[in-house]
């Protein structure tokens, strides 16, 4: 194989998500988003990998394995109830970034928080990573970290 035949076949191999792939992905993200705007805990955990990972801003931070949606949104119940939070509300931006390469993919939203915190509205602002995976021809959220911005 030529250089030239070598780098052309590097440069298919590593080229960006097609328009399907970021719409598919976009579409899962916002429906798990959805879901949990609602709190409609079983559609948004159905947007998951079946071994996930979560990284957030309140301890334990760190959630990992089979339910990870789950696990992470009681101890979200545990936490906005010991602070009075109520009313939370996630509200997508469009991506600003998404690639695929194969069943794997990766997204960054941006994204705004608001909840009330003993009645009073809070505002937060942050970027939404997100790792996705393909399986049987469907994203899934394989994981995701939220970063204060």
């Amino acid at each position: 194989m030529t250089r030239y035949a070598l780098v052309a076949a590097l440069l298919l191999t590593a080229a960006p998500a097609c328009a399907s792939d970021e719409t598919d992905i976009t579409a899962v993200i916002t429906r798990m988003n959805d879901a949990m705007n609602k709190n409609d805990t079983k559609t948004a955990a159905a947007a998951y990998t079946a071994n996930g990972t979560i990284i957030d801003e309140f301890a334990p931070h760190y959630w990992n394995g089979v339910n990870v949606f789950e696990s992470w949104s009681n101890d979200y119940g545990t936490m906005a109830k010991a602070q009075g939070d109520t009313d939370p509300w996630v509200t997508l931006a469009k991506p600003t970034h998404i690639s695929a390469s194969g069943d794997r993919g990766y997204a960054v939203v941006p994204a705004t928080y608001t909840y009330k915190e003993h009645g009073k509205k809070k505002t937060e602002h942050g970027l939404w990573t997100f790792a996705m995976e393909k399986s049987g021809g469907e994203w899934k959220i394989a994981g995701w970290s939220w970063a204060l911005r």
